[in-house]
């Protein structure tokens, strides 16, 4: 899959450079050895405070693209160029697409609902939203007639499949916990591949009665979604304003702290 070979070069070009241009933290500061706490926001992590407070949206895109360090890029690469590259050359690309940013974006949101004063940054909520479509693939074509052989061979399938999803996804929950990487991203990011998966998959459901309900309940559940998360945020939400100054929020906790990736440098 092209996407995610090219998202995937890029997460690894990005890290290198933040690397370099930010320094290598000590491991008590970052244990997935990679540049200090601060220069996470400065290269645009989930920042709630700055989303809210200074209009900076793009910010709910932009963490896909960045990683707290090498143990954590690694862990989200492969599976990205394993699960991602598998699920986009059996979808297309640009069903790929659609499902990926979205997720990203509804798992950027949900992350600053839940936990609003915290800089967090990964791929993984997109990756969980690839996750929660093919779920979402797996209950449209269970519709499907089971009548004709392929039919039969076709469920048989999806049911393998079912049961890798369900262990994948169990697996990223247990990693929702480590530093700079949050639970409400991964959930985010799931439910929201699940409700764009149905709208997207429902088309290619034979009957047209479980075409139109699972077209109109992913619909539903992505502009009901949306639309909810948004007027929470916008509606009152109040991040702590020490995400303004991120290195200084930092350098709080820790008297030896360094800031080597301030914008202004």
């Amino acid at each position: 899959g092209y996407f995610s070979i090219l998202f995937s070069i890029s997460q690894v070009g990005v890290l290198a450079a933040m690397m370099i241009q930010c320094g290598i933290a000590p491991l008590r500061l970052n244990p997935m050895i990679g540049p200090y706490p601060d220069a996470l926001s400065y290269w645009g992590g989930k920042n709630a405070y700055l989303i809210l407070e200074e209009d900076e949206n793009w910010r709910l895109i932009t963490p896909i693209f960045l990683h707290a360090g090498i143990l954590h890029l690694v862990g989200n690469v492969a599976v990205q160029m394993d699960a991602g590259a598998f699920f986009e050359q059996e979808w297309g690309s640009i069903n790929w697409l659609v499902i990926y940013l979205s997720s990203a974006i509804g798992s950027s949101m949900l992350s600053c609902i839940v936990m609003p004063d915290y800089v967090s940054v990964g791929s993984s909520g997109a990756v969980c939203g690839l996750f929660g479509a093919k779920l979402a693939e797996v209950f449209c074509r269970a519709c499907e007639s089971q009548k004709t052989r392929q039919g039969r061979i076709g469920h048989e399938i999806r049911k393998e499949q079912l049961g890798g999803v369900l262990c994948s996804v169990i697996v990223v929950g247990l990693f929702s916990f480590i530093p700079f990487v949050d639970w409400g991203a991964h959930l985010g990011g799931l439910l929201t591949g699940m409700a764009v998966g149905m709208v997207i998959f429902s088309c290619s459901i034979v009957t047209l009665c479980w075409r139109l309900f699972w077209f109109l309940t992913g619909a539903a559940l992505t502009v009901r979604g949306f639309t909810a998360a948004a007027n929470f945020m916008y509606g009152g939400l109040e991040p702590s304003q020490d995400l303004e100054d991120v290195c200084g929020y930092y350098a709080q906790f820790f008297d030896d702290y360094e800031c080597n990736c301030q914008l202004e440098n």
